[in-house]
């Protein structure tokens, strides 16, 4: 006979889950307040999650997708031609050939003399300044939590790490404006390289002129992309924003209704005149 190790059965059969009572309270004795809210009301919302990787700050949000393009459509300078200007948002800008893998990553910069590429696979995958030879004439940051320090060069260079933005536009680059807008605090700030340093512009009405562009920078309260706020814009020598292409659009529609309905008020004038004409006796035509 062959014995088992194993311990005989029980003699009552165990109960399984469905067997169990249920641990959760029975719904008519729960109190109406403590009934499961939906996630909308129990989860983070937007404001309380980072719009910014910790491990990468400055990662755009809506706004840094929107005020880059509100400058580019804006940006039309009397004194550079289109294809003479080189705008661009969130690219790399390489800008030390002895360390060929360091670069900035400006939320826009404007560079001057440098043509635009023609066909599309000349497109820049980045800005590489040994490349390209020329400087940006002006970057903007746009401030956030994850990078308002060292934008506004209050942080200092680590020991074996690269410069900060500060450093680099100042120091290295040589830009000759740089610019920081607060949409938050509503705060456009804007820093003009003179002798070594950087030295801050006094805007007393948020906008300054840029002589060598002919062309001004501001901030303009109003409606784009069909969002209300305050955003940078550019603005011509009468005081007059730069229209983006959807409002010259609509200014071209608006004159073609004006001088439709000017031809039509000819025309009514014209028949009443001719009925007039024709009541006396006399043929109109």
């Amino acid at each position: 006979m062959v014995y088992s190790n194993y311990p005989p059965p029980p003699s009552e059969t165990l109960p399984t889950m469905h067997d169990l009572p249920s641990e959760e309270p029975q719904d008519a004795d729960l109190p109406e307040e403590e009934y499961p809210r939906p996630p909308s009301e129990t989860l983070p919302t937007m404001y309380d999650l980072p719009s910014e990787d910790p491990e990468e700050p400055g990662l755009p949000d809506e706004f840094h997708d929107f005020q880059p393009k509100l400058l580019r459509e804006t940006c039309q300078s009397p004194a550079y031609p289109a294809q003479d200007m080189f705008m661009s948002a969130d690219l790399n800008l390489y800008y030390d050939v002895r360390h060929i893998g360091w670069y900035k990553r400006p939320d826009w910069f404007l560079v001057l003399g440098v043509p635009r590429a023609s066909n599309q696979t000349d497109l820049r995958r980045s800005y590489v300044i040994w490349q390209e030879g020329v400087s940006p004439f002006l970057v903007i940051e746009l401030l956030s939590p994850g990078t308002e320090a060292e934008d506004l060069g209050q942080t200092l260079r680590e020991v074996n790490q690269p410069p900060t933005k500060w450093q680099v536009y100042e120091q290295i680059l040589r830009v000759p404006y740089y610019g920081l807008f607060d949409r938050y605090t509503n705060t456009f700030r804007l820093f003009q390289l003179v002798g070594p340093r950087y030295q801050e512009i006094h805007l007393p009405d948020r906008q300054f002129w840029f002589e060598e562009m002919k062309l001004g920078l501001g901030v303009w309260q109003g409606q784009y992309q069909g969002t209300e706020g305050l955003w940078l814009r550019w603005y011509q020598e009468n005081g007059d924003w730069v229209p983006t292409p959807e409002e010259r659009a609509e200014q071209e529609s608006q004159r073609a209704e004006q001088e439709r309905q000017r031809a039509e008020q000819e025309h009514q004038r014209a028949e009443r005149l001719a009925a007039q004409l024709r009541a006396l006796g006399v043929d109109p035509d």
